[in-house]
């Protein structure tokens, strides 16, 4: 495929960041990419985990800027912040980023992160979309959506994450999934829909660390 054709995104990981950590993880991820001629600019680039022990992420996020301002991405954002994290941000660098990537499934759907994001011109992405799997795709609201509309609760899910304001990527390996993940733009969920999965949000539904205490 032409490199026009393709999204890519990388990550400045934890260990590497820092203001000229992230400028040489940058590098090295492109090399490994296949070389600045081949790839750049880059689509977005993102910050893992805010890390907030090592209290890094402001220097490093200076760094993605210069690297966007210089042309060489076209967007910075980040993974797994919380509002306070975000507010820092634009506090000591005078910009939000253009993303945040965090979890985010019915049983745990951050709309707090959400709303914060929405005020203030943030996308937002959701990692693990359908919950990893597990008793998520047994739950018997989604069963009875999806029995309903002829789809599967997967696409139920991911249907879900759209109409509420979501990018959503699946993960798969299986090219069947892959394309019934891709089907979900010839139906629409109802407003009782909506309200039956805003129902199963729960507090303790997280499945990954919370940010504040992954470092």
């Amino acid at each position: 495929m032409p490199r026009r054709d393709i999204f890519l995104t990388t990550k400045v990981w934890n260990e590497d960041q820092g203001y000229e950590a992230t400028k040489k993880a940058f590098d090295a991820s492109i090399e490994r990419l296949g070389g600045k001629d081949a790839v750049e600019p880059l689509d977005l680039y993102l910050i893992h985990w805010p890390t907030p022990e090592k209290d890094t992420y402001v220097e490093t996020f200076k760094a993605m800027l210069e690297l966007r301002d210089a042309g060489r991405v076209r967007a910075v954002g980040v993974c797994n912040f919380e509002p306070e994290h975000l507010q820092r941000l634009k506090d000591e660098t005078g910009e939000f980023p253009a993303i945040n990537q965090v979890e985010l499934h019915p049983k745990f759907q951050q709309k707090a992160v959400r709303d914060f994001c929405s005020a203030n011109g943030i996308a937002v992405e959701a990692w693990s979309p359908l919950g990893q799997g597990g008793d998520i795709l047994t739950n018997p609201v989604l069963d009875g959506i999806a029995e309903r509309l002829g789809k599967t609760v997967a696409q139920v899910i991911i249907r879900w994450h759209l109409q509420i304001g979501n990018v959503v990527i699946p993960k798969s390996v299986t090219p069947s999934r892959i394309a019934e993940n891709f089907d979900v733009f010839d139906f629409e969920l109802t407003e009782d829909d909506l309200f039956a999965i805003s129902d199963l949000d729960s507090s303790d539904g997280r499945i990954g660390p919370h940010p504040n205490d992954f470092n």
